[in-house]
């Protein structure tokens, strides 16, 4: 069986659609999903957990994405430690720095993510790290923050190996998507050759980042599977493997049931 280890089905591109989604993810051996807040606005945090209280085998997670870290006041922050209390609530995120796109300021992106970083360790949660173009300043803000004392994931891992390394390096996990798929994507295949097995997870992103060859399409959590076969592929190892490490990889980080 499969986890999707990050996915955003709580979105309005599934409305109405979520209870099929996730039994054709059941169909194609995924039987677990966790759903992940912080997109946009609070409601994707409380839209994510009254989702997960509505199926047995879907985890949520809360947090704010660095893109709306301008928005992150002190009363943002603290409806999420409030939310964070929630049973099937099992990380704090996505949060992190996202240099491309520049939605936030970037001062203000490290400020939210160094609370974030100290509101998990607080918590005890393992954190789901949305990092692009960042690679130094996260990982540097992950070490000193987190003090050694966090877990966590870096989410859709688009980086070269010696970021990779440097994660790896601090215990983090990397999660990669249907990208690994793409065919402009021969520099992040050589990453996934290189990370070792129990230090991967997969994931849809959905609805984002479909994988050949559903490219062009909606993404859904049934989709991760085309994920775990191309890493299979990579490392000329049979998917079950894949399967079985990335699924134990994700149960460890998560202390999924």
């Amino acid at each position: 069986m499969l986890v999707d280890s990050h996915a955003h089905i709580q979105g309005k591109e599934y409305a109405g659609e979520v209870a099929p989604v996730i039994e054709r993810a059941r169909d194609a051996g995924v039987d677990t999903i966790i759903v992940v807040g912080g997109a946009g606005d609070m409601s994707s945090n409380t839209d994510a957990i009254a989702l997960a209280g509505s199926f047995p085998n879907v985890y949520a997670t809360v947090g704010m994405h660095p893109h709306d870290a301008k928005d992150a006041g002190d009363e943002q922050l603290n409806t999420v430690k409030k939310l964070a209390a929630s049973p099937k609530v099992v990380g704090v995120g996505e949060t992190g720095l996202d240099y491309y796109y520049k939605h936030s300021p970037e001062e203000i992106q490290r400020d939210v993510f160094s609370r974030f970083i100290h509101l998990a360790r607080e918590l005890t949660l393992p954190i789901i790290v949305h990092e692009r173009e960042a690679s130094s300043e996260a990982a540097d803000l992950l070490l000193t923050e987190g003090g050694g004392k966090l877990e966590g994931v870096i989410h859709c891992f688009t980086g070269d190996y010696e970021a990779a390394r440097r994660y790896l390096d601090m215990g983090f996990y990397l999660s990669f998507t249907g990208i690994i798929t793409f065919k402009n994507a021969g520099s992040l295949r050589e990453v996934v050759r290189k990370v070792p097995l129990e230090r991967l997870l997969v994931e849809t992103d959905s609805p984002f980042l479909t994988p050949v060859p559903h490219r062009g399409k909606r993404n859904e959590p049934a989709y991760v599977r085309y994920v775990a076969e191309a890493i299979g592929e990579l490392k000329n190892i049979p998917f079950e493997r894949v399967a079985n490490a990335t699924t134990r990889n994700v149960r460890a980080l998560f202390q999924l049931p």
